[in-house]
């Protein structure tokens, strides 16, 4: 005997009625292709950007000693100009979550500006926070003048961030994945699908339309999956786990830090640009600044020495707390893959696999991702090395808890929810 229907069911059967699958699939194709059109144009513009101001810096170092001056000056344009857009990615996920005024389109610039100079002058940050904003940003202006509902502007900022993603670090899939995964802890927005693939793709295209390449890395020997190396696999997820919570813990906490000591905001990064400065001229060498990109090769093709990912997690966290531009992901690359290849002293499996496996565990870890970042070790390193990424990123996702480098993610499922239940269960019986 066929269920009389629901309320909800009843809304949904009426809304496909009125908007047939054809309609969205020719609606979302043509927004989907715009987006890509200028999302992949700005990412690549910004790619070859910060390939310029990184040859720059390390051919003339002595431009590091500018770095306080720069930051003093980010400080002063987002404190007097850029107050709406100072959240950076965590405005998106709110946006995205409860859309209400159009993001103003002065994200894209200042933080494609704020970057620049962070990597010219010498700070550690990444590109994924620019990409995403810049998306996000140009994205959302069209949101007005097509007139979108609530919903469909979620799926907008959804597909913005999909093609950001995608187009900055040449992993469409992922991209797309990661877009539908990192504002809902445990929940994927299925009707935002499409239109993420579609922006992730086409954006990944024109990015590579206008000649700007993307680092290949390569694991040259994965073991046969076997209970050893599985549990051996365990063993290193488990340590990028706690990498991954260490890592945002502190990032919150420093961060905090500088707010309270430092109540005028432009003196934040001002104070933050000395210490790294003089942290940099001491050790004297520029291996833990900027996205650190050779030495993220080179774990792949060597065991490198333990200190290494501590070092860059330190150089990170303060220059991103401090308030300089950038992001977190390609940092957590650096921080994974260096500790992933230390571990092959301890853990045998090869070690440019532990240094594949750490890249995107850690990665998973602090983002709360780990389906997008299984797909996006496939897409850079291969389908072969598939269950050992994947263990690594389920494992590290699970230990690193509800923490993120994204304050304003929500948790949408808990990830231990059979235990949260029992829990529950127990307090209701007492």
């Amino acid at each position: 005997m066929q269920q009389p229907k629901t309320s909800t069911q009843k809304n949904v059967l009426s809304k496909l009625k009125k908007y047939p699958a054809t309609l969205f699939i020719f609606k979302w194709t043509f927004i989907s292709l715009c987006l890509g059109l200028l999302i992949g144009s700005a990412s690549a513009g910004f790619l070859q950007s910060l390939d310029w101001a990184t040859d720059f810096r390390e051919n003339h170092l002595w431009i590091i000693a500018l770095l306080p001056i720069g930051g003093l000056g980010i400080g002063l344009v987002y404190h007097y100009y850029g107050k709406e857009v100072v959240a950076g990615n965590n405005l998106l996920i709110d946006t995205i979550h409860a859309p209400q005024k159009t993001i103003p389109f002065i994200m894209a610039p200042f933080v494609y500006a704020g970057t620049i100079i962070t990597h010219f002058l010498g700070g550690s940050a990444g590109r994924e926070g620019t990409a995403l904003q810049m998306a996000g940003a140009i994205a959302d202006q069209f949101s007005k003048p097509l007139r979108l509902s609530t919903e469909d502007r979620k799926i907008l900022l959804i597909a913005a961030v999909a093609g950001g993603f995608g187009s900055v670090f040449g992993t469409p899939l992922a991209g797309a994945i990661f877009a539908l995964e990192f504002f809902l802890i445990g929940k994927i927005s299925y009707s935002a699908i499409f239109p993420a693939f579609v922006t992730a793709i086409f954006a990944d295209i024109v990015t590579k339309l206008w000649e700007t390449p993307h680092t290949s890395y390569y694991i040259d020997s994965i073991p046969s999956v076997s209970i050893t190396t599985i549990l051996y696999a365990i063993a290193a997820g488990i340590v990028f786990g706690i990498c991954a919570a260490t890592f945002s813990k502190f990032m919150h906490i420093t961060t905090d830090v500088f707010k309270k000591r430092i109540t005028y905001p432009p003196f934040r990064p001002l104070i933050g640009g000395i210490l790294v400065a003089v942290a940099v001229f001491a050790i004297g060498t520029t291996k833990y600044i900027g996205l650190g990109i050779p030495t993220i090769v080179a774990s792949f093709e060597t065991q490198l020495p333990m200190y290494d990912f501590a070092i860059k997690m330190a150089f990170t966290i303060l220059t991103l707390a401090a308030g300089f531009k950038g992001g977190e992901v390609t940092p957590l690359f650096f921080i994974g893959a260096t500790l992933g290849s230390a571990l092959s002293l301890f853990i045998p499996l090869p070690t440019a696999l532990l240094a594949g496996m750490g890249f995107v565990a850690v990665f998973a870890g602090a983002t709360n991702t780990p389906i997008a970042c299984t797909f996006m070790a496939i897409e850079l390193f291969g389908i072969e090395c598939g269950v050992f990424v994947a263990i690594g990123c389920v494992v590290s996702y699970l230990l690193s808890g509800h923490t993120s480098i994204y304050q304003r993610q929500v948790i949408g499922e808990p990830k231990q929810i059979q235990f949260m239940q029992a829990q529950n269960k127990r307090v209701n019986e007492l």
